[in-house]
């Protein structure tokens, strides 16, 4: 099915355009007159522009990996590039993959380095991954730093699905607990109260903090749902300008427990892409500038693009980083034996292998603590519920009594 960008008439004689999706352009036309609209203009939208519609999708994380395997294996064998493409193009069967990979090839025929054709497609292609394909372009070692950019997306979705499903019994116990609470003082507790209430005697301080939560609940709702839709809106504008997203990256970076956790995550990202673009013979300064780009944590970001000021001025790596403050004393150390013993390659990719697993295990930790403190939050929420309606009960029993 193509998309065809439009320009009709509609019922008043007003002009309107838009997009319409269907196999033919005589199909596009059908479907305008069957909306009442009169077209005057119907274009087949090629691939570059879908990609940049509000509406488009990009390539799942499992197809990349299968292409950019498929790709290293292809161009590794000696085939051109237009020949590679057209033979992946070929051999996938997902409609929005082949559209994007036809597009990419059309970019390339027109002159476009393969980083450049893909920085078309953002959505299907991520910063990091565009810039790895530059620097194997650059260091004339795609084939190799393809096949090393595979087995990280593997790594990585491997990592994403263990942590996926260790989230899910906690998200759905969350999800039922909720449930519960909200159904209790939206529709138990004021039925209760009705009958303490004709009763006409003294509530106890629990029972009357729990009504009068269970009467704002009930009165406030709407305006608490806008109230957390416009802070989530207003937090996301907030995150894409330089100076919040900068102090946000911090108070995280900071933080306890998270920002050894975000540590983690962007030193393995780093020295995974280090590693892959130093053993393809890229240059050391561009390699860090790839790697710069692939950190989302804009701090060290930042302390990476410092860094590579003073390795151009002569400075070591190892001291550079150090001097960063913001990465693991043990990737500094193995980094420096890399430089001293010249195997800096297989060094990153320890002290990558190495936060991966300190990474396992941080999750692991705070999972296996996760579920029996949700179990005793929420236990407890629904026990003060129950007390807060059994404590009048209690009281008039021993009235009666």
């Amino acid at each position: 099915m193509e998309a065809f960008r439009y320009e009709a008439l509609d019922a008043a004689g007003r002009t309107v355009s838009g997009v319409v999706q269907a196999d033919t352009a005589r199909q596009a036309r059908a479907q305008l007159r069957a909306q009442g609209l009169l077209p005057s203009v119907i274009d087949l939208m090629r691939a570059r522009e879908r990609a940049r519609q509000p509406w488009a999708r990009g390539i799942s994380s499992d197809e990349l990996s299968l292409v950019t395997r498929q790709m290293a294996t292809l161009l590794g064998s000696g085939l051109t590039m237009e020949q590679t493409l057209n033979a992946l193009i070929e051999e996938v069967s997902a409609p929005l993959t082949r559209e994007v990979l036809g597009g990419v090839k059309s970019e390339i025929t027109a002159g476009l380095s393969l980083a450049g054709a893909l920085g078309s497609y953002d959505r299907s292609f991520p910063d990091f991954y565009r810039a790895l394909v530059h620097g194997g372009e650059e260091s004339g070692a795609l084939p190799t730093v393809l096949q090393h950019l595979a087995d990280y997306l593997d790594a990585r979705q491997a990592m994403k699905q263990k942590t996926s499903l260790a989230l899910l019994y906690p998200i759905l116990v969350t999800l039922v607990a909720v449930s519960i609470v909200t159904g209790l003082l939206v529709f138990v507790v004021p039925q209760i109260v009705q009958v303490f209430q004709q009763s006409r005697q003294s509530l106890p301080l629990l029972t009357r903090a729990l009504i009068a939560l269970s009467n704002f609940l009930r009165a406030a709702w709407p305006y608490i749902a806008v109230l957390v839709i416009g802070a989530t809106v207003a937090l996301r504008l907030a995150l894409r300008r330089d100076g919040p997203r900068r102090a946000w990256d911090g108070f995280l970076l900071r933080s306890p427990w998270l920002g050894a956790l975000i540590r983690s995550v962007n030193t393995s990202r780093f020295a995974s892409t280090l590693a892959i673009l130093v053993g393809g013979g890229v240059p050391l300064l561009s390699a860090l500038g790839s790697g710069a780009r692939v950190m989302t944590n804009t701090v060290m970001r930042d302390a990476i693009e410092g860094a590579i000021e003073r390795v151009r001025e002569g400075e070591s790596l190892a001291r550079a980083l150090a001097e960063t403050r913001v990465f693991p004393p043990l990737m500094v150390h193995l980094v420096a034996s890399g430089e001293v013993s010249g195997k800096l390659e297989q060094m990153l990719q320890r002290a990558a292998q190495l936060e991966t697993q300190s990474l396992e295990r941080r999750l692991a930790v705070f999972l296996t603590l996760l579920e029996p403190v949700m179990i005793l939050v929420m236990g407890g929420v629904v026990l003060l519920i129950v007390l807060a309606i059994l404590l009048p009960i209690i009281e008039i029993n021993q009235l009666v009594h």
